[in-house]
């Protein structure tokens, strides 16, 4: 397994993003904030983008029963969350576990 930064065609690992914020401009959004960096393992197995900026850790996600219970076993807890999110964001309609996404909800955790 190799970890490694992207610094160029970020855009490259597109269907990977899209696999956690389904809608590409919204991926844009965020993509040239931070450094990229990859896992592969012959293949690429995730990334993610980091910035240096803040000494809290924050999170956003659905208000999903299957990614709150995540972050919180992480040690993450609820900060705030954004009302209508993902309707007023999207141009579909956002299912997770069953459950349609409407508010954005953050968890944060100090570094």
């Amino acid at each position: 397994m190799k970890i490694r930064e992207v610094d160029e065609n970020k855009k490259q690992f597109i269907s990977l993003l899209l696999l956690a914020d389904e809608q590409e401009n919204m991926v844009d959004r965020y993509l040239e904030k931070g450094t990229m960096y990859v896992l592969e393992d012959g293949d690429v197995k995730a990334e993610c983008v980091v910035t240096d900026e803040y000494s809290v850790l924050q999170v956003g996600t659905g208000d999903s029963p299957l990614t709150i219970p995540f972050y919180e076993k992480c040690g993450f807890v609820r900060s705030n969350k954004i009302p209508n999110f993902f309707t007023d964001n999207y141009d579909h309609p956002i299912y997770e576990g069953g459950v349609q996404l409407i508010d954005m909800v953050y968890l944060q955790r100090c570094l």
